[in-house]
């Protein structure tokens, strides 16, 4: 039975802007969702961002209201197809409440036997040559093994950063290439073409995320492995990005509402022949937890959970810790959210009880 459920809306500032295509982040915007459950605990999140999601901060956050009043007094069980229901066409709100009572329920995804790594990319963002060439070094020198170079701005000027960013790599590490949608069907095939494969892992999500059709063109003369990731939110889409000719998909738990269908749609991504890549940057500590916690049963590439790692001041104490390039998770080791550090950043909070009553409520 689900006894309390307490919403904070978070503006969490980023310690330096997050350059995509469609614009910098500056902040990320969180939904965060507690659920107390006869004694037991749970979190979840959601990070809207426009560009990665249809959702609205403020219709997630209303509709959040909405659920968190329904909920308490209901089991879990119920609370979670009410949620799948209600929220069907909100999937970032609703994973942040359906991942918080999967998080209570102590599921299996999340459990963590033994010490174990997991190896994080690195992004390089600068647009100077020097400051490049500094980001290079430093990620290499502290071990990440992959780089994310985020293009789709200007076809000619993103090949040229490119090229730099390969001589300054020399075969050291990895190269990931994002257009986050940016390019348009002819500067996306022109870019796919020209592109030097040198050291590069792949190319994700040239062209827009309905445009199915210049996808499938950038794929046929691609001279790198091809990865959609804003196209995909279900298994129709995972199956029709192996159709295309997609070597890579790449999943957000976000996205996907539960641990559950995450590790179900993970496992179909290799069934149908391509390779599964996890993890979202605009995410917070808890997302980018329990991404980790289900990466190293199911992904063997770097994660992509490293959104945790971009906010001005850690959201948990102890802060999640990086060692050699890679997320450490430890058994038994759930992040512990520290409350002074969400205070901060808390623009709107809200807490429900079994009377479905609010109970608090702040702004």
């Amino acid at each position: 039975m689900i006894d309390d459920i307490s919403l904070r809306l978070l503006r969490i500032p980023l310690h330096t802007p997050y350059k995509l295509a469609f614009g910098p982040v500056s902040h990320f915007d969180t939904i965060l969702v507690h659920v107390v459950s006869d004694g037991r605990r749970g979190a979840g999140e959601a990070t809207i961002l426009t560009g990665y999601t249809d959702e609205t901060i403020s219709d997630s956050w209303a509709r959040a209201l909405e659920m968190a009043k329904a909920l308490p007094g209901i089991s879990c069980e119920a609370a979670k197809s009410a949620i799948a229901n209600d929220l069907k066409s909100a999937p970032f709100t609703a994973t942040a409440f359906t991942t918080a009572i999967e998080m209570l329920e102590r599921h299996p995804a999340l459990q963590v036997e033994n010490p174990v790594p997991i190896p994080l990319l690195a992004g390089i963002n600068a647009v100077d040559n020097d400051g490049i060439a500094h980001e290079i070094e430093k990620a290499v020198a502290a071990g990440f093994e992959t780089l994310k170079i985020k293009v789709g701005f200007d076809v000619e000027r993103d090949l040229e950063r490119v090229r730099f960013i390969q001589r300054c790599n020399a075969g050291r590490a990895r190269l990931r290439i994002d257009a986050n949608q940016g390019y348009d069907r002819d500067d996306g095939c022109r870019f796919a073409a020209d592109v030097n494969p040198e050291d590069i892992e792949l190319l994700e999500q040239p062209c827009h995320a309905d445009d199915w059709e210049s996808l499938e063109a950038v794929s046929k003369i691609c001279c790198v492995p091809l990865m959609l990731d804003e196209s995909i939110y279900s298994e129709t889409e995972i199956r029709r990005a192996a159709l295309i000719g997609a070597a890579f998909v790449k999943l957000k738990l976000m996205k996907c509402v539960s641990l559950t269908r995450l590790e179900s749609e993970l496992a179909l991504i290799r069934e149908l022949g391509m390779e599964p890549v996890l993890g979202n940057g605009v995410a917070s500590d808890i997302g980018c937890w329990m991404e980790a916690c289900v990466a190293h049963r199911h992904i063997r590439n770097a994660g992509e959970m490293n959104g945790f790692l971009r906010p001005s001041k850690p959201l948990c104490h102890p802060p999640l810790h990086v060692e050699s390039g890679a997320l450490q998770l430890y058994p038994d080791s759930e992040p512990q959210l520290d409350e002074g550090a969400l205070d901060e950043v808390t623009v709107q909070s809200a807490q429900f009880d079994r009377t479905s009553q609010m109970i608090e409520a702040a702004t």
